[in-house]
């Protein structure tokens, strides 16, 4: 489709007689007939017609050139009294043909009013050859790669072939199975996703592929898709991540929330997001929510234009459909978008056109928002890390507290207490280190963006490319000068030769020819003055011209000093603004440390509370342990009374128990003891009291006493039942009412 449209646009120029004019007519070469199909044949007759006429006519030419040079502002005239529509259309092939034929001179030198004609609508045959001019996909190398890439294999192929069946599945071109259509279309998306991997495929783009795939043939389709991917934004909305899309989608809400703010207010009441409606018109530029001529039209401006065009008519749509949007709810809003608004656009898209360059778009706001934007996901991404730091860390301390658990012994809790603590200190320290290194990255952020603002942005190159031609016309100018000055100094040396010749035989001349030669000599003098004064008005308009190319150089520095001047104040503010978000990220910084030192220390004093319940629960086993090895000796002393003379035994007992009876009573009388003791049976209890008011085991007693000391070593506590018989009986009756010994692990020692 490219070649066959491109065969008609390379167009020869005809020029009339009444002017210097030269329009695009058609020319068929030997070959054309059997290449063209009807509809170039038919637009070739057009122009072969709209041409004979223009020839025949100069009158009407002449008129339509005055038309346009009195526009000033458009390449073709708007209205013609004379013209009817077929004119108009006529003339629009003729001025596109012209067009495409002087693309670089009319790109370079006439861009709005390219803007201008794109926006109107670009004719259906010369689509393929404009879009593709408008990207600079002509001539791409890897066209030359498209045959190899289809000879390879993609892991995308069945992804691709499960969505070719629902890409435009009402256009005759794709909507039967295993058709032309969808099989290019199906070479094209595969191509793609071999180029680039990173990508692959991503449902939406197909819906790109399909349309330009109706314009032209699959190898110029697969070059202009890939450039529409590199420098249209493409690539970074199909991206897996999608990020781009999350930033178009935060631009337009932020533009909604301005311009539309009692919508916005209902579509936070309803939960109604962006991305709920306008998702798939920046994916897909409006090809699967508008009509096909329409979306086409737009497609048209995108390729120009790019993505600007989408926030524009996106925020149209939500004007014309305010007032019925307000009073829908989120079901009603999602079906007003999907059934109500298409066939809103049936009439055609110029109403929506017009509308949307009736918005508001302002493109250092929108690079404003696009770093608010990548500010805010850098700080959801610190706090996600964050949080998955401090999951790590909280998994490994339960880790931990499960090993502590387990373990009984304490020097085991003591070793893993101490590892936590490293383990803490080494978090802190690589904590910190994150800290300085975000502070590291957060400044070379700041330089690099004072280095941007430092460099010439697009205003300040255009105008530093108007003095620069400003300078080389003045420059041009003194050239000129100074050539006609040497070529004057050059006509008066030829007369001062020729003069020289003439006055060499004056003195042989008659008077009357002596008098001609002092005329011919006044004249030459007067010339010589008169080249002197030019040469002097040239010196000093030579120097009018540079104090005005200085005056002028000094009023631009003046100007971008007062630029930077407003964009170092700005960068201040901007500054302010940061060190407070930053003062406030400090605050927040040290409040979650504070938060983990408290839970560090709580943790800490955890572990050291189930330290000493497992020393207190050694200590229990250790005392049940010693009451098993003193019931151990109960049994052997019981053996002993059995087998012995328990009445002699008993008898030295009684004695004993007797002088610590005495002894007791010397020290309560030594103490001052008031009362005395009673006594069920023989219980003796041998402590004294301190002077802090504590019971403290009596060492000196112990001393002075054999028996006392050896009982008191044993550090137990000796119970004696007062009913013992003098009988040498070894019946059971007796055993009840043996001697039983009891050593408890404690600090007194009771008899």
């Amino acid at each position: 489709m490219a070649s066959q449209v491109a065969t008609p646009m390379s167009l020869p120029t005809t020029t009339t007689t009444s002017s210097s004019t030269s329009l695009s007519s058609p020319a068929l070469s030997p070959s054309s007939p059997a290449q063209l199909s009807p509809d170039d044949v038919e637009l070739l007759a057009k122009l072969e017609e709209q041409n004979r006429l223009l020839e025949t006519d100069s009158k009407s030419l002449r008129s339509m050139n005055g038309s346009r040079r009195n526009s000033g502002s458009s390449l073709v005239s708007s209205s013609s009294a004379s013209s009817n529509l077929s004119h108009l259309e006529e003339d629009s092939w003729i001025l596109w043909g012209r067009i495409v034929n002087e693309w670089e001179e009319v790109r370079k030198k006439k861009e709005k009013q390219l803007k201008d004609l794109v926006r109107k609508g670009v004719p259906h045959h010369f689509r393929a050859i404009v879009w593709q001019l408008l990207c600079n996909a002509q001539n791409m190398p890897i066209k030359d790669q498209y045959s190899e890439l289809l000879k390879m294999t993609s892991p995308c192929e069945k992804l691709i072939r499960r969505d070719i069946a629902r890409t435009y599945p009402e256009h005759e071109f794709f909507k039967e199975k295993d058709s032309l259509g969808q099989e290019v279309l199906f070479n094209v998306m595969k191509a793609y996703s071999l180029v680039d991997r990173e990508v692959g495929y991503c449902q939406g783009s197909a819906f790109i592929v399909g349309l330009l795939l109706m314009q032209m043939p699959e190898e110029e389709a697969f070059c202009v898709f890939v450039k529409l991917m590199q420098d249209y934004r493409l690539r970074e909305l199909f991206k897996p991540s999608m990020a781009e899309l999350g930033l178009c989608m935060y631009q337009f809400e932020c533009m909604i929330q301005e311009q539309l703010p009692e919508l916005h207010m209902h579509f936070q009441a309803q939960s109604f997001h962006t991305s709920m409606y306008a998702s798939s018109w920046f994916l897909t530029i409006f090809l699967t929510s508008f009509p096909l001529p329409v979306a086409t039209r737009i497609f048209d401006i995108f390729m120009c234009e790019g993505l600007e065009i989408v926030f524009r008519v996106g925020l149209a749509i939500l004007q014309m459909n305010q007032t019925e949007l307000i009073q829908l709810d989120m079901e009603g809003m999602l079906q007003h978008f999907q059934k109500v608004i298409p066939h809103q656009l049936d009439s055609g898209p110029d109403k929506v056109i017009q509308a949307a360059y009736q918005v508001k778009y302002n493109g250092k706001k929108m690079k404003k928002l696009e770093k608010e934007y990548t500010t805010i996901k850098t700080k959801e991404m610190e706090e996600q890390v964050e949080i998955k730091r401090l999951r790590t860390e909280n998994r490994l301390l339960k880790q931990r507290i499960d090993t502590l658990e387990k373990k009984g012994a304490p020097r085991y809790s003591e070793e893993s207490v101490l590892q936590l603590e490293r383990e803490l200190v080494q978090a802190r320290l690589k904590e910190a280190e994150s800290q300085c290194a975000l502070k590291e990255m957060q400044d070379k952020i700041l330089d690099m963006e004072k280095r941007n603002t430092s460099l010439p942005d697009d205003t300040n190159v255009a105008r530093l490319q108007e003095e620069l031609i400003g300078v080389k016309l003045r420059e041009a100018e003194a050239l000129t000068g100074l050539k006609e000055l040497r070529q004057q100094v050059r006509d008066l040396e030829e007369h001062w030769q020729r003069h020289l010749a003439r006055t060499a035989g004056r003195w042989k001349d008659s008077p009357r020819k002596n008098t001609l030669s002092e005329l011919q000599d006044e004249l030459m003098s007067v010339r010589l003055r008169e080249a002197e004064a030019q040469a002097e008005l040239r010196e000093t308009r030579q120097r009018m011209l540079e104090m005005e190319t200085q005056n002028q150089i000094h009023s631009n520095h003046l100007r971008r000093a007062e630029q930077e001047s407003r964009c170092l104040q700005e960068c201040v503010q901007t500054l302010t603004v940061q060190n407070k978000d930053l003062h406030g990220q400090l605050q927040e910084i040290k409040r979650r440390q504070a938060e983990i030192e408290c839970k560090s220390k709580e943790e800490v004093m955890a572990v050291r509370l189930r330290e000493a319940d497992n020393i207190a629960a050694m200590a229990e086993l250790q005392q049940q342990i010693s009451e098993l090895e003193i019931q151990k000796e109960e049994g052997k002393v019981q053996g002993q009374l059995n087998h012995t003379d328990s009445s002699q035994y008993i008898r030295d007992l009684k004695d004993q128990i007797a002088e610590l009876k005495h002894e007791i009573c010397c020290l309560k009388g030594q103490r001052g003891l008031a009362s005395q003791p009673t006594f069920d049976g023989i219980h003796i209890v041998n402590h004294y009291v301190g002077d802090d008011g504590s019971y403290q085991s009596s060492d000196e007693d112990g001393v002075k006493n054999p028996t006392l000391k050896s009982t008191q070593q044993s550090r137990g506590r000796i119970r004696l039942q007062p009913n013992l018989r003098d009988t040498d009986s070894d019946d059971d009756d007796e055993d009840d009412e043996a001697l039983r010994l009891s050593v408890p692990q404690s600090k007194s020692t009771t008899v």
